[in-house]
């Protein structure tokens, strides 16, 4: 995922704590014009793969025969009402 820093894409300047030692390590490793970009790519990284993993999640459930037979149970309740209100 790319990002341009003041770009054409939008900003939204966000506070957040973290803690003492990881604040040490990011002011000595990045330098303070990189710093924002720096922790766009990590938190789209970061969230990348949280989605990767509910995606794995979703296909071994889909892969369940008794997910498989509840999907089937539901498929089987159609939209209208059985009794509709008069």
């Amino acid at each position: 995922m790319t990002f341009g820093y003041y770009g054409l894409m939008a900003t939204k300047k966000m506070t957040f704590s973290i803690p003492e030692s990881l604040a040490a390590q990011l002011l000595r490793r990045v330098a303070s014009r990189d710093r924002s970009r720096f922790a766009s790519e990590a938190l789209a990284a970061r969230l990348q793969e949280r989605d990767a993993a509910l995606i794995r999640a979703c296909e071994i459930a889909n892969q369940d025969l008794d997910v498989a037979e509840i999907e089937k149970e539901f498929d089987g309740i159609g939209d209208e009402m059985a009794e509709p209100w008069k």
